[in-house]
């Protein structure tokens, strides 16, 4: 499966998600729900309110809706008993990706998930790759030489 394939779902859970508008779960959810996706957002703290207009529940398993994708936006501690509650739910619930956000990697969990049938991403952003992917990066500076990691070489005169 392609990476652009995995970009076709109806709805993506992100567990973690914050309501704080400076989190990076925040502006990561925001950006893919205002490129058509539906954002259904996750975390105890928060259930019952509103984040991004969409009611947030406090685990996956209290999604009434369709998950296409699981987005993990916690630490990497927390990847196994994500994936477990998403297999115990994916055959009702269609969930067919488990993406951990960057710096979250969990080997046993990933290589559980996959045997499970499930796609799975690691140490990866969905913002991240939908804009490589649909050529948005450049809008930033990136791969236009207008931004660079390397140092300009000076010449004195």
């Amino acid at each position: 499966m392609t990476l652009r394939q995995l970009f076709d779902p109806s709805g993506i859970a992100v567990v973690g998600a914050s309501a704080s508008w400076n989190r990076p779960s925040y502006f990561a959810a925001k950006y893919l729900q205002q490129k058509g996706y539906r954002i259904i957002p996750v975390n105890p703290r928060y259930a019952g309110q509103e984040i991004l207009g969409e009611t947030c529940y406090a685990s996956l398993k209290e999604v009434p809706d369709r998950i296409d994708m699981v987005d993990v936006f916690r630490g990497s501690d927390a990847a196994p008993g994500i994936v477990d509650e998403a297999l115990e739910i994916a055959a009702d619930k269609g969930i067919r990706v488990i993406w951990m956000q960057l710096g979250v990697r969990h080997d046993a969990a990933a290589r559980k998930a996959e045997a499970a049938g499930l796609q799975v991403v690691m140490d990866r952003c969905p913002k991240i790759e939908f804009g490589r992917l649909n050529a948005e990066l450049s809008w930033g500076g990136f791969n236009s030489r207008v931004i660079s990691s390397k140092r300009r070489k000076v010449t004195l005169s």
